[in-house]
């Protein structure tokens, strides 16, 4: 994310810019970019397998504090994911310091996912301990790659967010009360996200606007793009695992789950790719503010994201437990996580074409209205509803676009 400071480049000279990015660099995404992602993958896989197991338990407030708690697991990872991409859209990850910044942070991510099954347990001080240490170690680095260049006072800035966040995530990792821990870190994730939308503002530092996006809005674009096609590669990853399982042998049911989850995440990116998933990166360069609509497209992928990471937590314990009794928290997951995604899919189809879709406001209502009479039904069920409901999305969409070949992106003023 970007400061007020005057951006610059490889190609404008001044001392610390032989790192950042030329006005002719190549913005395809490096071979060491996309490491970094298959490492985000297994942090992914870890954090919805720990939502799995929590919703597993016996009692219904352990239920909910399991849901509640794999949302919290999840958006310091993307939150670590989106800065990475911030930072790969200025510096040229083809130069060394940035590599090695890349791969620091990518061991960093899988300790993230390795401690994520004993975040909210034992494992407390290790899992905030690593995230501070990402966002401290990786701004200390950049500031001191920039030397003189007037934008390291940002990295200074937001070094001095991270030791505001630092404060509650250290107290909710130190504290053995469960309802404690979760509203300290609660608070820690809301300081991190709030002090980058109001540009980490410092007294005598000032503080910054999005730029980032005007110079770099496809590479961010694409970005995002295989962001989301982690997701959803995870969500098959989890399910897959558990239908697998040790002795090989699969019942009807399960199978039928199998299926009913594939298709569920087929439908899942066939709404994201449509038209909007593939233009948005096009209306945020054309709009008249890149980067506040740059701020939407990031916060429209986190919100599907969260989605569809919850919706994973639905396949598994349609999975593992595809007959038999559906608690309210299973049923957040499993019809929660797709009105969740199509809440995002909202945001993103007004960032490109200025319109809210009033077709996936009707399956929003759809699924939360069918909760109450699959609260009766078994796992299988409910779930069997959602690629049903987003099949006469997806269909609509495909003839909203033969009406209209060639539809133009149209950002908001």
């Amino acid at each position: 994310m970007e400061g007020m400071e005057k951006e610059g480049s490889a190609d404008s000279g001044g001392p610390g810019s032989g790192f950042l990015r030329g006005e002719r660099s190549n913005h395809q995404p490096a071979f060491v970019e996309l490491f970094f992602d298959l490492v985000v993958v297994f942090a992914l896989n870890r954090v919805v397998a720990t939502g799995t197991a929590a919703m597993e338990r016996a009692g219904v407030e352990v239920r909910w504090y399991g849901f509640l708690h794999g949302i919290l697991l999840i958006l310091p990872l993307l939150w670590v994911w989106s800065t990475t991409a911030y930072v790969t859209a200025r510096f040229d990850p083809r130069r060394t310091p940035t590599r090695v910044l890349v791969l620091g942070t990518s061991l960093g991510v899988l300790f993230l996912g390795a401690a994520a099954p004993t975040a909210f347990d034992g494992g407390a001080l290790i899992f905030a301990g690593v995230y501070l240490a990402l966002a401290v170690g990786r701004s200390l680095a950049l500031y001191w790659m920039l030397r003189q260049h007037p934008i390291r006072r940002l990295y200074l800035r937001v070094l001095a967010w991270s030791g505001v966040s630092a404060v509650p995530w250290l107290l909710g990792a130190v504290t053995h009360a469960g309802f404690f821990r979760t509203l300290l870190w609660v608070i820690a994730i809301s300081i991190d996200f709030g002090a980058a939308r109001l540009g980490w503002p410092v007294p005598r530092l000032g503080r910054g606007r999005i730029t980032v996006w005007v110079k770099a809005a496809e590479y961010l674009a694409d970005r995002y793009r295989q962001l989301m096609m982690i997701a959803l590669g995870e969500s098959i990853l989890a399910v897959g695992i558990a239908y697998t399982g040790e002795d090989g042998l699969r019942s009807l049911t399960e199978t039928t789950a199998l299926v009913v989850a594939f298709l569920t995440t087929v439908l899942l990116w066939r709404i994201y790719s449509h038209t909007a998933g593939e233009l948005f990166g096009i209306a945020v360069r054309s709009a008249e503010d890149p980067g506040r609509l740059g701020l939407v497209a990031q916060a429209a992928h986190i919100v599907m994201i969260l989605g569809v990471a919850a919706t994973a937590v639905g396949h598994e314990l349609v999975q593992t437990h595809p007959t038999g009794h559906t608690y309210l928290s299973w049923l957040g997951a499993i019809l929660g996580g797709p009105a969740t995604y199509l809440a995002g899919r909202i945001l993103l189809e007004w960032l490109v074409f200025s319109r809210v879709s009033r077709l996936r406001l009707l399956g929003i209502a759809t699924l939360l209205a069918l909760a109450v009479p699959l609260a009766l039904a078994p796992p299988l069920a409910a779930a069997a509803v959602v690629p049903m409901v987003l099949l006469v999305i997806a269909f609509a969409d495909t003839r909203r676009a033969a009406r209209n070949p060639g539809e133009t992106p149209r950002p908001p003023a």
